[in-house]
């Protein structure tokens, strides 16, 4: 990935080392029951849908959910043979490396959602990038690194800790720099969509569901539109910048397939309950970042107005 150069972000706020304090959790949402065509994508700016913090625990590192609900602390468990996030550890030059590189990243995510909202008739804000160590207070409530990358929509901040991208390259096997540029397009995705305003259309639609499986069939379309408007990044970043490098590509596919929903419940518990997914099969996350990569079009994106995901 061409990102050596590159305008880098004023939007990054360094906490690493800080720790976090700060009381509460993160709020539990609730996404399902809008019907085919209740959320849509198009010019006057309705969309598709922002994200809570919900379930990261599970969906990103495989943890069991309960452990952070119950006030457990999921960084306790037993990781025998890898390095946990958030391990205290003297500031390299990689790491300052890698903070520049983050910082492009995002950069360049603003170039490219300040046209596409411009194109619209709206304003694009620009979210803040904020890089911590072991827990974080966010405008969610405090976070620990164990949960994952993450979009607080209260404060229009993504947070992560950067030794999450050790966790990807050996753990879940997906190294590369545009492997982990995906991981930031994503939660990208996630701050467009609250801009948009259908954060608060897919939670009054969790809270009309059925039933929890409702809720996160809902939840597993919002995941899969962030992978898809990554995949648009991906391509305005290419066609009007040249940043990608060949198997750049394949790099976000090994990414998005290792955090497939499937994936991550057989590695766990060795077997798969596909009612329980919120973010999606290894499939699905794969089809929509590539459908986001090839199009370039927003309107390409529309997770909630089809039946095949």
């Amino acid at each position: 990935m061409r990102w050596q150069g590159g305008r880098e972000s004023e939007n990054v706020e360094d906490r690493r080392g800080q720790g976090g304090i700060g009381g509460g959790g993160f709020g539990r949402g609730g996404f399902g029951g809008a019907g085919r065509g209740g959320i849509r994508i198009g010019k006057g700016g309705l969309g598709i849908g922002g994200v809570v913090v919900l379930l990261l625990v599970s969906v990103v590192l495989g943890v069991d959910p309960t452990v952070l609900l119950n006030g457990g602390d999921p960084a306790d468990r037993s990781t025998a043979g890898r390095t946990q996030i958030g391990e205290a550890a003297p500031r390299s030059q990689a790491d300052d490396e890698l903070k520049r590189f983050v910082s492009v990243v995002l950069a360049d995510t603003e170039d490219t959602w300040r046209g596409l909202f411009q194109q619209m008739g709206r304003q694009y804000q620009d979210p803040t990038l904020v890089l911590f160590t072991g827990t974080v207070s966010s405008g969610c409530g405090r976070a620990q690194a164990a949960m994952g990358p993450f979009y607080c929509p209260m404060d229009q901040k993504l947070y992560i800790d950067l030794g999450f991208y050790r966790e990807l390259r050996d753990r879940f096997q997906a190294p590369g720099d545009f492997a982990q540029a995906y991981v930031i397009a994503h939660e990208v995705g996630h701050h467009v969509q609250t801009l948009l305003g259908i954060s608060e259309q897919v939670q009054a639609a969790q809270q009309r569901a059925r039933n929890p499986a409702d809720a996160n069939a809902l939840s597993v379309r919002l995941e899969l539109q962030a992978d898809c408007f990554a995949g648009l990044w991906g391509n305005h970043a290419n066609r009007d910048r040249k940043m990608l490098e060949p198997g750049d590509v394949e790099e976000a596919l090994t990414a998005a397939s290792a955090i497939g929903d499937d994936r991550l419940q057989r590695q766990a518990s060795g077997t798969v309950s596909p009612d329980s997914f919120t973010h999606g099969s290894s499939a699905q996350r794969v089809r929509w970042f590539r459908t986001g990569l090839e199009s370039g079009r927003i309107e390409a994106c529309d997770t909630f107005g089809t039946d095949r995901l």
